[in-house]
């Protein structure tokens, strides 16, 4: 049965991988160095904010959970609120906010996921398959997120120089 979990996730991973790339393929048509850029920000946050979740008190972050899912869950009705209401146009000119909101965010949920694999690990759940997939979701999505932003911030600069 573990092998067969972690075969699901090898292949999760892997189209992960696949669906990313297209955000990568534009990325580099931006920019090249963005993706290393990306890469060496998000293991910087994802790094920095687990090891502050691991020092931090027992269970100081777990309150964050409620918070986190309510901030995504307002993201997702902005979005659709502008995209219904005030058309595609309106969302692309928010994005840049939307995105810098959606970061931290992801930020606050590699501190609560850290912390809860701890509490679940310390109650008997050695279940680290799944524990693995909710740290490389976090790290996919800041990965992503911070690609994103990188390469709008390179393509506003083109686009001052011209």
């Amino acid at each position: 049965m573990e092998k067969k979990r972690l075969a699901i996730l090898s292949a999760f991973a892997f189209l992960t991988g696949v669906g990313l790339g297209p955000a990568m393929d534009y990325v580099i048509s931006v920019n090249p160095s963005i993706i290393v850029t990306a890469f060496i920000g998000t293991s910087a946050i994802f790094v920095c904010f687990t090891l502050s979740a691991l020092y931090a008190q027992r269970r100081s972050y777990l309150f964050l959970g409620g918070n986190l899912m309510s901030g995504l869950s307002i993201l997702l009705l902005f979005s659709f609120h502008l995209t219904v209401f005030k058309g595609a146009f309106m969302l692309f000119k928010c994005c840049e906010a939307h995105m810098y909101i959606a970061l931290a965010i992801m930020c606050g949920f590699v501190l609560f996921d850290t912390q809860l694999i701890i509490e679940k690990a310390e109650m008997g759940d050695k279940d680290y398959i799944w524990h693995c997939v909710d740290l490389f979701l976090d790290f996919v999505t800041i990965f992503r997120k911070l690609m994103i932003l990188l390469a709008m911030n390179e393509k506003d600069k083109k686009k001052e120089k011209k």
